[in-house]
């Protein structure tokens, strides 16, 4: 397993690379050009003065997360070619750099919701919150302007340029099914994985996070048999997931450790983090710790342990604490704190294994 530790670039995170080095563990950081428009390509100096700053700390920048992909991809429209023309350039100029890894999804308008962006604990610490009852009688304008004000920082997956056009993006959605969606998967995975191989990247994309439909948009990486699904389009080590605790998580029908048993070939990297499930469907973000939430934290380490586990991992979202003023979900001392557990988990099985 080689970890890692999300960044979101010099001017866009409170959190310095010099602290990151310090976290006992940490090789590298998962970033991405958060400046770019979505659709876009990733222009070579940009990409070089990112990966200059990084590997500047003794860091490396193996992982990017995401390259987002562009709607009128997931809607199918006739435009997406030249979207996907562009996706295409920029793994190609990320794989000339050394880039190992590119997470994405393949959400409808949000890449993630949550109710609250700071749910207050007994503890006095906060964290992301989903509420299963409001989120359906909220309007999705309501719930943009919400999180939006919350946040003073950019919010990846929620860029104010595009969500400014919701009720349009909502309309074009309005009869477009999971089939649908699936298709259009389909076609940007046809044309995208031999770009990937030949870049040396693998791809990995991400949950639907949480696992169900939001505000009748359809969603389609959700559990076992919809990742199996994903897989099977197109049959190349380049293309794969990144398996989210938290996200698949949520659905309480979702064996985590299972499903890293099933598809541990094909997952280059991991998302570790817990969640909270509550009887009325409501989950919040928790430490890591496994008895905090409702994911086997343990199960899950243990489950990449014993699959020989060689790719990249990072802690997910972590709760706010000790005062910290940071994007919600991305503090540096919870997340610190879930990696010395998940290490501890793993040197605990690595001695087990030694001791016979």
């Amino acid at each position: 397993m080689r970890m890692v530790f999300r960044w979101f670039g010099p001017d866009n995170d409170p959190i310095p690379l010099d602290h990151i080095r310090q976290i006992p563990g940490v090789e590298g950081v998962v970033w991405a050009l958060h400046d770019i428009p979505v659709g876009e390509a990733w222009s070579m100096d940009k990409i070089l003065s990112v990966k200059s700053q990084i590997e500047a700390r003794g860091l490396h920048s193996h992982v990017v997360e995401s390259v987002n992909v562009h709607e009128d991809i997931k809607l199918g429209r006739p435009t997406r070619d030249h979207y996907i023309a562009n996706y295409q350039r920029t793994l190609e100029n990320l794989g000339r750099v050394g880039v190992k890894v590119v997470c994405y999804n393949f959400m409808p308008i949000f890449d993630w919701t949550r109710t609250d962006l700071a749910k207050k604990a007994s503890d006095g610490s906060t964290a992301l919150f989903f509420e299963r009852n409001l989120i359906e009688q909220m309007d999705p304008q309501e719930m943009v302007s919400k999180i939006l004000a919350d946040s003073t920082l950019t919010m990846p997956g929620w860029e104010p340029e595009r969500l400014t056009n919701l009720s349009r993006l909502f309309e074009d959605y309005t009869n477009v099914t999971e089939e649908d969606l699936w298709n259009n998967l389909t076609y940007f995975l046809q044309q995208i994985i031999p770009v990937a191989e030949k870049s040396g990247i693998k791809m990995a994309i991400h949950p639907d996070d949480p696992p169900w439909s939001i505000f009748g948009l359809p969603r389609i990486i959700t559990n076992r048999d919809n990742i199996r699904r994903l897989l099977d389009i197109v049959d190349s080590p380049n293309h794969g997931v990144t398996l989210c605790s938290g996200s698949l998580g949520a659905d309480l029908a979702n064996d985590v450790a299972a499903l890293i048993r099933e598809f541990a070939p094909r997952i280059p990297f991991a998302h570790i983090r817990n969640v909270k499930v509550y009887d009325n469907g409501d989950f919040v973000e928790t430490s890591h710790r496994t008895s905090d939430g409702s994911v086997d934290i343990y199960g899950v380490v243990k489950a990449y342990h014993e699959n020989g586990f060689t790719g990249y991992a990072r802690p997910d979202h972590g709760r706010h604490i000790w005062g910290e003023q940071c994007r919600p979900g991305y503090g540096l001392y919870d997340r610190a704190l879930g990696i010395m557990y998940i290490w501890g988990i793993w040197d605990a099985l690595e001695h087990s294994c030694k001791e016979g």
